[in-house]
């Protein structure tokens, strides 16, 4: 056991913070699942809780894998992977909006062999943050032009937000507010910031209206976005407003709490092991649940900060904070949903919900900001051998 203990690198209490939302899912995952199980399945919920097993435990071993990885080669992979990035998500788009089930594909492709589905827009946005960060690294102390940077930077984020949007409102406008947080963060000037925005904001607009007057041009989830904004902003009765509803109720439920595997909602709220498992968690642990989870989201916030501030370069620093933000507001993104405070936008509370992609993508950027932490490591142990004060290099970590 020490031997495992000591192959493992990097900040100690990010490891905890993973270890303990994962061991925690298991039991309202389960719960969860029963609705699936038993409306579009064969009724044996194990089977899901085997298969949240399963994507954690491969999602752990990226997590190890990565954070094994020094991170400066996470430059050159991030430029080789963006063609690759931008060619899975064009096949992704490509393929339509519906199966022969008629369930919608545009998000998913479907992995030959292994039989499994992959959501390309999750590791889009992993890659492109890395990719950010690396460029903002490189011209962090130089005075650059806003036509330097337009094909360089902004070339590779418009056309990865392009491929996104049409099926993905959600994950795009995260992306795309992460990327100008970087953006700010990593010195790029304010008012090429706005320019930025402001070109983005009618993109958007010309996007939407080309939607509408061309439906049939957009074979994926536009309507479906789209009318969730319109009805969000206008109160009208929908099918989301039927899912803010019972997540409510099973959120109002939880004053009372019902304990493990009692919740009732999970039987009426579609998407209860993953989309809305935060509304199932209130429900059965009450607010204990509710603070526990926004405890270790917010120590993971302090935890990513504190690792971002003591990386050995700019881009360690970027790199963290491009990789390790979304996952906290992609966390209050989904809690915000179930309280009804944003549209429903089919974010999954990370480490938490159910499902592949997510959690492996999630496990890959906790990998990277452990390989940062790692470096910071080995640069301390170093400095020890080389015979400098301990009792120095330990007041620093405090």
């Amino acid at each position: 056991m020490q031997n495992i203990f000591s192959q493992i690198k990097g900040d100690r209490a990010i490891w905890a913070i993973a270890t303990l939302l994962a061991i925690f899912s298991f039991l309202p995952v389960y719960s969860a699942a029963s609705n699936l199980a038993y409306v579009g399945g064969t009724g044996n919920t194990f089977s899901f809780f085997v298969k949240h097993f399963m994507h954690l435990s491969l999602g752990f071993a990226i997590m190890y894998a990565v954070h094994k990885i020094p991170y400066r080669y996470f430059k050159g992979l991030s430029m080789v992977l963006i063609p690759v990035v931008l060619v899975l998500l064009l096949i992704t788009i490509l393929q339509g909006s519906t199966n022969s089930q008629g369930t919608n594909t545009s998000r998913w492709i479907q992995i030959p062999i292994v039989n499994m589905s992959f959501q390309t827009s999750t590791f889009a946005a992993v890659v492109l943050m890395v990719y950010v960060a690396r460029y903002l690294s490189k011209i962090r102390e130089k005075s650059v032009s806003f036509k330097e940077t337009i094909l360089p930077l902004w070339g590779p984020v418009f056309f990865v937000l392009i491929l996104i949007l049409p099926a993905n409102f959600s994950t795009t406008a995260i992306i795309f507010t992460m990327v100008m947080m970087l953006a700010f963060i990593g010195g790029y000037p304010i008012k090429y910031l706005a320019v930025i925005i402001g070109s983005g904001l009618l993109a958007l607009v010309m996007f939407i209206l080309v939607a509408k007057a061309f439906p049939d041009a957009m074979p994926n989830r536009v309507d479906t976005w789209m009318s969730r904004i319109e009805n969000f902003a206008n109160g009208e009765d929908t099918e989301e407003d039927y899912q803010i509803e019972k997540a409510k109720i099973a959120i109002a439920t939880g004053i009372k709490p019902l304990g493990p595997g009692k919740s009732v909602q999970k039987n009426f709220l579609p998407q209860s092991s993953s989309d809305f498992i935060f509304a199932i968690i209130i429900e059965e642990y009450g607010l204990f649940g509710g603070i526990f989870l926004l405890i270790m989201y917010s120590w993971l916030l302090f935890r990513i900060v504190v690792v971002s501030q003591k990386a050995d370069t700019t881009f360690g620093m970027l790199l963290v904070l491009g990789v390790g933000l979304p996952i906290v507001f992609q966390a209050l993104i989904n809690m915000a949903v179930a309280v009804e405070l944003f549209p429903v936008t089919g974010q999954t509370l990370p480490l938490i919900s159910s499902g592949g992609t997510s959690i492996w993508m999630t496990c890959m950027a906790i990998g990277i900001i452990l390989s940062v932490s790692a470096k910071r490591q080995e640069i301390k142990e170093n400095e020890v051998l080389e015979g400098d004060n301990p009792l120095d290099i330990l007041s620093e970590t405090i």
